[in-house]
């Protein structure tokens, strides 16, 4: 995870919205728990709507199926 972790550091400071939107998808996807999942899935979710990006439906669907959002 330090390596996603520095990925992302290195995404935010280059305000790389795309990179966010994939990195934050990935740590959802590699999250011990679901409350971590949830975490990562939520920042993903966020950085897809500010960029527009095509992901954006298919992670508000994760974040229903997991109760978090109606």
């Amino acid at each position: 995870m330090s390596d996603l972790h520095a990925q992302m550091i290195a995404a935010h400071e280059a305000h790389d919205q795309a990179a966010l939107v994939w990195l934050y998808t990935q740590a959802a996807n590699t999250a011990n728990d679901p409350d971590a999942a949830c975490f990562f899935l939520t920042h993903a979710y966020v950085f897809a709507l500010e960029a527009g990006a095509h992901e954006t439906q298919t992670l508000h669907a994760r974040l229903v199926a997991h109760g978090r959002e109606a």
